[in-house]
């Protein structure tokens, strides 16, 4: 009997399993080593190699050949995985020597070393569960952390030495803190130097952070986890950093602003990103290893935020800093101090620097995200066929990862080989039509059933957004719409809607979003508007839900709460509802601190009585991002003032929700209740 689309949704990770992923090309470009599990709905990850020249791959690293079938992970890594929303197991990360002839990995805590030629593996000892394991560019030692604890493992000789030891319960080193992980992209709290004799290390002391607890009410014998959480206008975490040698010698590298963005050291030196706390200033500083002292490369800064971006700093074989900055209306390559892209190419990562050709990611159209080279002053598209792309570069050698809308899942060449997907095939095609709808031209994607003849009659809308700033749904990929796909053939015509705040189109429009959250809600109106007249007769605007999960969750409930003339029922998963209650880092950056008076306008609490449409709250109650208190607390709200409402908790769910049965069952539970409350039978 073949699976139905959500058991197959829920088993594959929403199609990710098999998927080729985390690529380290050779310095030579003659092999890449990659993860990936062995079939489209095994959740082992594996190490693979590939051979450029022949395209022959190698399965170097199983798992379960070492015994590592059933996972036992300390709770740093569950937390890392969490912030990373890594949902497969085994090999989910590893790092290598400069020349890739090594690598090590953790799995279930214990530390692995392989020989990437002999596909040899073996355990290293270990002074605890380990986390992060790093080797130094020789591949003479090892890095990792544990308990909190930075250590270095010698491997030819197994002394392992704790460079870095915790001061108290509150302090780690070596490890990112909270909104480090989940709001900038930066999982990691060390960085070895060029020449392995000594690391950059960050302490945190979350000691200033208030304490919460995530409970579990459906197992009332478990002590509830305490967890250190920043909530807006609260304290963060301390954090410092420091030049640590071989031998336990310590240099303080002293910064003025509130966070640490990222660091980088090679042959040109150590280098750290800074930003503010209401991240209107960046400074990217210049380190002196041996003294600690800095010095300002460069200073960005805007009224509204200077945006985090992956890949920088970086710099050219000569020295020459690579950074992307905001000028005349763009997100632009800068080399050197010149802005080398044009504005109307947005300009979303740097991928890598091999010797001076830097390979960088960005979109004219925002629905689509190519490859481009800079290389001797001259700017070079190196993907042109409509999709979705990232990649890599070393050795003269490009990998490229496609997705797009007329092929299924990704596609992975290096030149004319290719990387195997084994990926499963979802058993359905989406029929995506891209338009710009509304008076703002907004990115928006119209699915309508498999089955449906345009003009036959009207159908009930689903409007399934994300809508939240840097957090970009409508793209020319198929995976990215299979689930709205399913939605469509249970009757509905899906919309799907980027609006401002949404990567792709410019700072302007990025900022547009700035101290107003609520006019995200305008937006998926206007796009509702537009699809409708682009589409006569197949939208019934007398039938229309809306559903969503985190920022799509909080816009899910602001739909029913402020325009109950235009939407009639909403699922509103994980939703935010009152923004004092989110981490400091992402929320500051949108609506400042609470005192300058921007969270109410922004909150769904003060609305609970204006509910008069079926709304539906899904939270999972061991969620340590969005906690189950905003859930709760808008249940409340709700109850004192007379409004039905209807609440499914998620017992042990977290807010990626990975259980399978839970998975499966969230989508037959949403789709029944958005049948009952607009009346469609059938």
């Amino acid at each position: 009997m073949t699976e139905s689309f959500p058991r197959l949704h829920a088993r594959t990770r929403r199609f990710t399993l098999g998927v080729p992923r985390n690529f380290t090309i050779s310095p030579d470009g003659g092999r890449v080593i990659f993860l990936r599990t062995r079939s489209g709905t095994d959740p082992v990850t594996c190490l693979w190699e590939l051979d450029v020249a022949s395209g022959a791959e190698r399965l170097v690293v199983d798992p379960l050949a070492l015994g590592a079938a059933d996972e036992d992970l300390p709770p740093e890594e569950r937390a890392r995985r969490e912030r990373s929303r890594e949902s497969a197991g085994g090999v989910v990360g590893y790092a290598t020597d400069r020349e890739v002839r090594q690598a090590v990995f953790a799995l279930s805590g214990d530390l692995y070393l392989t020989d990437l030629a002999s596909g040899e593996s073996r355990r290293l000892p270990a002074a605890g569960p380990v986390i992060d394991p790093r080797l130094d560019a020789t591949g003479a030692r090892v890095a990792y952390v544990t308990g909190g604890a930075l250590h270095v493992l010698e491997i030819a000789t197994g002394a392992d030495t704790a460079l870095a030891e915790p001061e108290g319960d509150l302090v780690t080193y070596g490890l990112a803190e909270f909104v480090a992980a989940e709001e900038m992209d930066r999982m990691r709290g060390y960085w070895w130097s060029p020449s392995g004799d000594r690391l950059l290390v960050s302490r945190v002391d979350e000691s200033p952070v208030a304490l919460w607890h995530i409970a579990d009410p459906a197992n009332p014998g478990r002590q509830p986890v305490p967890q250190r959480y920043p909530a807006a206008g609260t304290a963060n975490a301390e954090v410092t950093l420091h030049v640590i040698g071989l031998d336990g010698a310590r240099t303080a590298v002293p910064f003025e602003q509130e966070y640490l963005v990222t660091a980088a050291w090679d042959a040109h030196g150590l280098a750290i990103v800074t930003l503010s706390r209401d991240q209107r200033t960046m400074r990217l500083l210049s380190v002196d290893p041996g003294t600690g002292e800095t010095a300002l490369l460069r200073e960005d800064t805007d009224p509204a935020w200077v945006d985090i971006v992956t890949g920088v700093p970086a710099r050219l074989s000569d020295g020459t800093l690579v950074w992307v900055a905001d000028s005349d209306g763009g997100h632009r390559l800068v080399v050197g101090d010149k802005p080398v892209t044009p504005p109307s190419l947005q300009v979303r990562a740097v991928l890598d620097v091999d010797g001076d050709t830097v390979l960088f990611s960005a979109n004219g159209d925002p629905s689509e995200v190519h490859l481009w080279t800079y290389s001797a002053g001259t700017i070079s598209p190196v993907t042109t066929e409509p999709g979705v792309h990232s990649g890599r570069r070393a050795g003269g050698v490009t990998l490229v990862a496609r997705q797009s809308l007329d092929t299924e899942g990704t596609t992975v060449t290096i030149g004319s080989v290719s990387v195997k997907s084994l990926a499963e095939r979802p058993g359905l095609e989406p029929r995506v039509s891209l338009v710009r709808a509304g008076s703002r031209e907004l990115s928006t994607a119209v699915l309508l059933p498999s089955w449906h003849v345009p003009g036959s009659g009207p159908l009930p809308v689903l409007m399934d957004p994300y809508g939240g700033p840097h957090g970009q749904r409508v793209l020319s990929a198929r995976r990215v719409f299979l689930e709205s796909q399913w939605w469509a053939e249970q009757g509905f015509a899906v919309v799907v809607a980027d609006g401002r705040g949404t990567p792709g189109r410019g700072p302007a429009f990025e900022r547009e979003m700035l101290h107003d959250f609520t006019i995200s809600l305008q937006d998926q109106v206007d796009a509702l508007q537009g699809v409708a007249a682009l589409h006569p007769g197949d939208l019934d605007l007398s039938r229309v839900a809306i559903r969503g999960w985190s920022f799509g969750g909080y816009l899910a409930a602001l739909a029913v709460l402020r325009r109950p003339d235009v939407f009639h029922a909403a699922v509103a998963g994980a939703p935010v509802t009152d923004w004092r209650l989110y981490d400091t880092c992402y929320t500051e950056r949108y609506l400042g601190h609470p005192d300058e008076g921007h969270y109410e306008r922004s909150s769904l609490l003060g609305d609970a009585e204006k509910l008069e449409r079926p709304l539906l709250l899904i939270h999972g109650l061991a969620d340590d991002n969005v906690v189950a208190a905003h859930t709760l607390r808008l249940s409340s709200a709700l109850l004192a003032a007379g409004r039905p409402h209807t609440v499914l908790p998620l017992s042990g769910v977290t807010h990626m929700t990975p259980q399978e049965v839970v998975a499966e069952n969230l989508l037959l539970l949403q789709l029944d209740f958005l049948k009952k409350s607009l009346n469609i039978t059938g």
